[in-house]
């Protein structure tokens, strides 16, 4: 009897082992289904499905070990993250290149740029007193033909000297995007209130908050222009030379001769005759006015002005002159004292010297 019952016991046992076993089993996979479907109609859904996230957040979590399961399912139906804002970055470069030929050589550059997609913008040449020539022009290009380019002049001649610089302006370009929107949206609602507005006073001052407001967006809008235009083409500036931009010395540290200090003393001799030159060049003028000021001052106000009186004296000689003293009228002393033996011109010329 016990034999039986311990064989029914474990019998019993192992049904009930069995039955357990199925209905885990079911439970699971009701879950998987009920996950499936909820990924689907999530992935129908679209941007909904972001509202339920948090209520099939539990569920999904039951399923993560199993790869290409229903959790990666899940995740490939909820929308992606948004992108980083691409980088603005402002190149610029400079090259100073000896060549043999400029006119050459700048030809060849400029070809370079306009294969790139770019444009010569400003353009310099001189020569020096030797016939050499000196070539300063300005190229931009696209930033993606830049290093390109760049490459491409350096291998025109012999490279002098190189500099390139790059500033990054994301922050700042990310930053006029955003006040421009926001710019834009704020005329927008001065509109509506200018549609809305009943009384003159009110249309008034809408009108001016809209210019104010306006010319804040048309500013905003060129700061974004020229953001896009240097950020979008690279500036190069090139030096094409037929000298060498920077001698070394050739001479050691010798000591001057008689023909450098010749050399050096006609030199200055030529520098203080140009000078000289120069400086009555510039006093000419000057000096021509006032000799024709000297001249009509003569001819017309001179005969103007009063003249001194002459003296008396000055006239007729003065009193030591050579010239016929006046004669004194007679005495009435002397014409009696003629009968007695006086002398009349002795007294005469003796009254005169007493005038004298």
């Amino acid at each position: 009897m016990r034999t039986r019952r311990s064989v029914r016991s474990a019998h019993a046992l192992a049904g009930a082992l069995l039955a357990a076993a199925l209905a885990v089993t079911g439970c699971g996979a009701g879950g998987d289904s009920g996950d499936s479907a909820d990924s689907k109609a999530a992935g129908g859904k679209g941007v909904a499905a972001d509202e339920r996230a948090p209520a099939e957040a539990a569920p999904g979590s039951a399923d993560q070990g199993a790869p290409g399961g229903a959790a990666d399912r899940s995740r490939s139906a909820v929308p992606s993250a948004p992108r980083v804002a691409a980088e603005h970055i402002i190149r610029t470069a400079s090259l100073t290149v000896r060549v043999k030929d400029v006119p050459t050589a700048l030809d060849e550059a400029r070809t370079a740029a306009v294969n790139a997609g770019g444009y010569v913008g400003d353009e310099t040449t001189r020569r020096d007193s030797r016939g050499h020539e000196r070539t300063r022009v300005v190229l931009r290009v696209p930033v993606d033909a830049y290093e390109e380019v760049l490459a491409d002049l350096e291998g025109t001649g012999t490279l002098i000297e190189r500099s390139a610089n790059a500033e990054d302006v994301t922050g700042q370009v990310v930053d006029v995007e955003s006040r421009i929107r926001s710019q834009r949206a704020s005329v927008a609602r001065i509109r509506e209130l200018m549609d809305r507005a009943t009384r003159l006073s009110d249309v008034v001052t809408l009108e001016g908050e809209l210019s104010s407001r306006q010319a804040d967006l048309e500013s905003l809008l060129a700061q974004q222009a020229s953001l896009k235009d240097r950020t979008s083409l690279a500036t190069i500036t090139l030096t094409l030379s037929e000298t060498p931009v920077r001698k070394a010395a050739e001479k050691g540290d010798d000591d001057p001769g008689f023909l450098d200090a010749l050399a050096g003393g006609w030199g200055v001799f030529l520098t203080l005759l140009r000078w000289l030159t120069v400086a009555l060049g510039a006093v000419l003028p000057f000096a021509a006015v006032a000799a024709v000021a000297v001249v009509v001052w003569r001819k017309l106000v001179g005969p103007r002005l009063p003249r001194r009186p002459r003296q008396p004296g000055a006239a007729t000689g003065g009193a030591t002159g050579t010239g016929t003293l006046p004669v004194a009228p007679p005495v009435a002393g002397y014409e009696q004292g003629a009968g007695r033996g006086a002398s009349v011109p002795e007294r005469a010329t003796d009254a005169g010297s007493d005038d004298a």
